[in-house]
């Protein structure tokens, strides 16, 4: 059986040993079942919130070829942090008769295993949109509230969409 290997990290932040682990798990699990593998695909420092990571979509259209049997990833959520997505290109995959396997969260080939494929893509999905709420909602709040206590000026930029700036008291 053939098989590549899809690994990512998010962010700049993330050392490149993130992606060293994620393949010495894949290789060994490779090892393992059999399996040659190909080719790898890693995306560094890019989110799977979005399919907007250049090697993921190399790793697709090169999935239309139908060289290699099985797509490798460390977890589910090195492949998709997004339902939608989860869905669409798994579901492309399939059609290209290539399997997704997590090498870290096996899944039965079962009814069962249905239900427990959606609750890690819900998870994953869950996961990163309250960890935004974290860092762009509860982070600059607690932020704020220490800058008041001690009568310090903050100001705060942030590179998502918090507030429209309308309101009429302080956020």
């Amino acid at each position: 059986m053939n098989g590549v290997i899809y690994a990512r990290y998010s962010s700049d932040n993330q050392r490149e040993e993130s992606i060293e682990g994620q393949l010495r798990e894949c290789q060994a699990f490779a090892e393992k079942n059999d399996i040659t593998i190909l080719n790898t695909y890693i995306d560094r420092a890019f989110s799977a919130k979005t399919d907007n990571r250049p090697e993921f979509q190399h790793m697709i259209a090169d999935s239309k070829k139908k060289m290699f049997d099985v797509v490798l990833v460390w977890k589910y959520d090195r492949f998709a942090r997004n339902r939608l997505d989860s869905l669409m290109y798994k579901q492309l995959l399939q059609r290209n008769n290539i399997k997704l396997i997590s090498v870290t969260e096996p899944i039965m080939n079962s009814s069962v295993g249905i239900i427990v494929e959606s609750m890690i893509d819900s998870y994953n999905e869950y996961y990163y949109a309250e960890l935004a709420e974290k860092v762009n909602a509860t982070g600059p709040l607690n932020i704020a509230r220490t800058a008041r206590s001690i009568g310090a000026k903050l100001i705060h930029i942030s590179t998502d969409y918090v507030f429209d700036g309308q309101g009429k008291e302080p956020y």
